[in-house]
C-alpha cells in the first residue's frame, strides 16, 4: 500500500462514534449548510417505506439534520412509490425529470437527475433495498461534511454478510472493484466499499462530474473525485452492518462488465475492448448464449445542464 494512502486510513477514516449526533447538528446549524437524502429506487416495495421512515423519525421529527427524503422512482412497477410515499418521502418519477433527454436504465441515470430535484447543499444516496436500517448510516457519512470544510465526498464502510457469513458479501467489489483500482488508481485502495451505495457529496463536487447511468456509477465517482479534488477530500465512515438483497451470480457478472467497462473509459483505452458480456443459461438444447450489452453512456456534468443553470440563477 502507498506511504500517501496509509496516512490517509489514519486521517480520513472514521467510525460512526466520533461524531455524535448532537456534535453533527451543531455543525449544521453552525454552517447553515442543507441535507437531502435520496434514494433510487425500482421494485422495492419491501424494504423502501422501512428506511424513510427510520430516516424521517430519527433525522427529521427527532432531531432536525435532514431537510428533504427523496425517492427517485425509476419504473417500479409494484407499490414502490405508494410505500415511499406514505412513509414520508417526496416521490419523483424518473421520466418526469428532464424530459427533453430521454431516460435510460440505470442506478446512475437516477443518481444524476436526482440534482435537478434536490435542494440541499449536501447530497446523501442510499439504496433501496437495505434492511434492519439505522439512521447512523446517514448521519454517519454526513458528519464529515458539516464538520470538515476540507472534506468533499464520504463512502460508508460496512461489513456485508452473505448467507450469514461474515465478510463474504460484496463480491463484485472484492473480485473486479478492489483489483482495478489497486492496479490503477491505488491511491483509492484505502476504501473498504468503493462500490458502496451509501454516501454524501457537497453539490458542487457532485455537480462538476460526469455520471456513469449504470453500475459502473460509484467506481467512476470514486476515480473522477479523486483526479478533480484529491484524495484528501475524500473520506470514510464505519457505520457498522450492512444487510440487503443479494444477486444472483449472472447478474453479479453483469455488473462487474459495466464496473470494468467504466475503469476501461477512464483509461482511455475503452476503444480496445468488446463492450458485451456473453453468459450462458441452460436451455432444452443444452447452454444457451446470451449476449449482453456493456458499453456505458454517461451523463454530462449537471453543470452543462441549461436547465440547471437556469434553476440556479433562479
Amino acid at each position: 500500500m502507498l506511504e500517501e494512502v496509509e496516512r490517509w486510513l489514519s486521517t480520513r477514516s472514521w467510525s460512526v462514534a466520533d461524531r455524535p449526533l448532537h456534535q453533527v447538528l451543531a455543525a449544521k446549524q453552525r454552517t447553515g449548510r442543507t441535507i437531502s437524502v435520496v434514494l433510487p429506487a425500482l421494485n422495492e416495495q419491501e424494504t423502501v417505506g422501512e428506511i424513510v421512515a427510520v430516516i424521517r423519525r430519527d433525522l427529521v421529527e427527532r432531531a432536525p439534520l435532514v431537510d428533504e427524503i427523496v425517492v427517485v422512482d425509476s419504473g417500479s412497477t409494484d407499490r414502490t412509490s405508494e410505500v415511499a410515499a406514505r412513509a414520508g418521502a417526496r416521490v419523483v418519477h424518473r421520466d418526469d425529470i428532464l424530459p427533453r433527454v430521454p431516460a435510460v436504465p440505470g442506478k446512475g441515470e437516477v443518481l444524476w437527475r436526482s440534482l435537478l430535484v434536490t435542494g440541499g447543499d449536501i447530497l446523501c444516496f442510499v439504496d433501496a433495498d437495505l434492511r434492519e436500517f439505522s439512521s447512523a448510516f446517514v448521519s454517519g457519512i454526513v458528519g464529515p461534511l458539516l464538520t470538515d470544510p476540507d472534506v468533499d465526498l464520504v463512502k460508508a464502510m460496512y461489513d456485508r454478510p452473505l448467507a450469514g457469513a461474515a465478510g463474504q458479501g460484496g463480491r463484485v467489489t472484492e473480485l473486479m472493484a478492489r483489483p482495478l483500482l489497486n492496479m490503477h488508481w491505488p491511491q483509492l485502495a484505502g476504501f473498504v466499499q468503493p462500490l458502496g451505495g451509501e454516501y454524501a457529496a457537497r453539490r458542487s463536487l457532485l455537480e462538476q462530474l460526469p455520471f456513469p447511468v449504470g453500475y459502473g456509477v460509484e467506481l467512476g465517482m470514486l476515480v473522477d473525485a479523486l483526479h478533480l479534488v484529491g484524495l484528501d477530500a475524500l473520506a470514510q465512515v464505519d457505520v457498522g452492518v450492512r444487510r440487503h438483497r443479494h444477486q444472483d451470480g449472472q447478474a453479479l457478472g453483469r455488473m462487474a462488465a459495466a464496473i470494468y467497462r467504466t475503469a476501461q473509459l477512464r483509461l482511455a483505452r475503452g476503444h480496445l475492448v468488446r463492450p458485451a458480456l456473453t453468459q450462458f443459461e441452460r436451455g432444452e438444447d443444452g447452454f444457451e448464449p446470451r449476449t449482453y450489452s456493456v458499453d456505458t453512456e454517461e451523463r454530462p456534468p449537471m453543470v452543462e445542464i441549461a436547465e440547471y443553470a437556469d434553476r440556479k440563477v433562479a
